[in-house]
């Protein structure tokens, strides 16, 4: 009997480097899968639909909301993103572990809906790090990319209801320490108990 997956909620400021850190993540951890979100914003350059995003109307978004449909939504930085319930329901009970990229509002409802989540916050090394890498991207203007920055201060307050923090200033690093934190949760031994049980049966204290 296989155990149900695990859920790993990682959100950041706008230009923290968490896709990038995701990204990475997925391709050494086997059993690791990553969620598409749906969101209202146009594409970027390079993106594709069904990969990065599932990108839909803000009718088809309303269709969803009205139907229960995403186990959390939230708007942020002017379009609205959500989970989509079901394919989240679908990978756990397969025993696959989700990989779930969000803003900290997103992530606040999960925390309610979900308690057994791990919650991942990736930092920048600094704000001004934070500055250049946002106008380094080149996709966004001048004054989205201040909105971005006035955001970002806001979303680092929510950064310590977290139950892992990660820097990124040397992205290798990073990514070693995400995959750690990974690892070693699903070896905790709640998550564990179960199958030990199964090994061993009840052991007595």
């Amino acid at each position: 009997m296989q155990r149900r997956g695990l859920l790993y909620v990682i959100s950041a400021p706008s230009g923290a480097g968490k896709t990038s850190l995701c990204k990475a993540i997925i391709d050494i951890l086997p059993n690791l899968r990553h969620s598409v979100s749906h969101t209202t914003r146009p594409p970027r350059v390079g993106e594709v639909d069904g990969r990065d995003y599932h990108f839909v109307s803000n009718a088809e978004f309303d269709a969803m909301v009205a139907d229960s449909a995403f186990a959390e939504w939230a708007l942020v930085h002017g379009n609205r993103y959500g989970t989509a319930l079901a394919s989240l329901e679908e990978v756990r009970d397969a025993g696959c572990d989700l990989l779930l990229e969000i803003d900290c509002q997103g992530a606040a409802q999960l925390k309610e809906r979900c308690p057994d989540a791990i919650f991942i916050f990736v930092l920048p090394p600094s704000f001004q790090e934070l500055e250049r890498r946002l106008k380094g991207r080149q996709t966004d203007a001048a004054e989205v990319i201040e909105q971005r920055l006035r955001n970002a201060r806001i979303e680092m307050r929510e950064m310590f209801w977290y139950d892992y923090l990660v820097i990124n200033d040397d992205f290798d690093l990073a990514s070693r320490q995400l995959q750690a934190i990974l690892v070693a949760a699903a070896c905790r031994t709640e998550i564990l108990k179960d199958q030990v049980q199964r090994l061993f049966g009840e052991i007595g204290r």
